[in-house]
């Protein structure tokens, strides 16, 4: 395998804090249309106009001869790992609360952690791994196995949703650090789109006429398959933002995870969790219950343990000789 890009901590942290902020407010937008429009529409509205506007960066970084790849097979596989990660949790958005949501997909940093050990060799200690395991125990929390279906108000399916989005996102940002020796952040970012593309458009030939969402009462599979229907103007001012959103997104999260060690970065991208919360309240009236408080606490307080432990390690690594512990 070549050696890993160098690893620029500060840049790639940037970069995520960046690519979070477009994030939830992308969230936002999507939980605020997904009344009106099928998640296909708007995955495939936005990344047209994402694909465009990342067509502008590839000539920033080097012209089209960068979209060149020796690992076609793998940057597909990471641009499917990212469709089903957006579908999974776009659907659940649907059907629950947005800090809710969010607050179960934030497992991904700290899968992101674990999978790192066998994927990438990073080393990652003991002290960390209890961090992890309390953060999902939050998570566990979250999806309340101790209550009813009536208590619960979504289905079982609902809450495991953002946790499938949660793995799949993972995996595709390790993908992304290990494809990231060779490939810039913008080419990245042009494949991913051209998978929501493609994914989209096979969703609206089979299903563009809602002949599948007849029926339905699930208001994610509803989501998923209810008929493309054409854009109000002022609703197209939203869609064009969520298309510069799609093009800031895969460039800033592609560069983070390209140039900075995963283990580092993941954790910023907790702040989406106060930013979902903010959108949930001001937006939409929602504020978490209990449970997904007491979630919260435990996975963003894991996540700021592994982040910190990190750092901590890194300071002593640079005085001399540590012991792992």
């Amino acid at each position: 395998m070549a050696t890993l890009p160098e690893n620029r901590a500060a840049a790639g942290i940037l970069f995520v804090l960046g690519g979070v902020l477009a994030i939830s407010f992308n969230d936002m937008l999507i939980k605020q249309l997904s009344g009106g429009y099928p998640l296909h529409e708007l995955v495939f509205i936005r990344s047209f106009i994402g694909i465009i506007l990342s067509l502008f960066l590839i000539r920033m970084e080097g012209g089209l001869q960068i979209l060149r790849t020796s690992q076609p097979m793998l940057h597909a596989l990471r641009g499917l790992l990212i469709v089903i990660a957006n579908m999974c949790y776009f659907a659940a958005l649907a059907a629950m609360p947005l800090a809710d949501a969010t607050a179960l997909f934030f497992a991904a940093p700290l899968i992101i952690t674990l999978l790192s050990i066998p994927m990438l060799g990073e080393k990652v200690g003991p002290l960390r791994l209890s961090a992890v395991t309390v953060g999902f125990a939050g998570v566990i929390i979250m999806q309340r196995p101790w209550a009813s279906a009536e208590e619960l108000q979504v289905s079982r399916l609902v809450l495991v949703l953002p946790v499938i989005a949660a793995l799949t996102y993972a995996l595709n940002q390790l993908m992304t650090r290990m494809l990231g020796v060779n490939s810039k952040a913008s080419a990245m970012s042009v494949y991913v789109q051209l998978a929501f593309i493609v994914v989209s458009s096979g969703f609206f030939l089979v299903a563009g006429d809602g002949r599948y969402a007849e029926g339905l009462d699930n208001p994610s599979l509803f989501f998923l398959l209810r008929a493309w229907v054409w854009p109000t103007p002022q609703d197209w001012v939203w869609l064009v933002a969520m298309g510069a959103n799609a093009a800031i997104i895969g460039y800033c999260l592609s560069q983070a995870y390209r140039i900075a060690d995963a283990a580092t970065v993941a954790p910023f991208e907790y702040v989406g969790l106060p930013l979902a919360v903010l959108w949930g309240w001001l937006i939409f009236g929602d504020l978490p219950a209990l449970e997904v408080w007491i979630g919260i606490t435990l996975i963003l307080g894991s996540g700021l343990f592994v982040f910190l432990r990190e750092q901590h390690k890194a300071r002593m690594v640079a005085r001399g000789p540590v012991k792992r512990r």
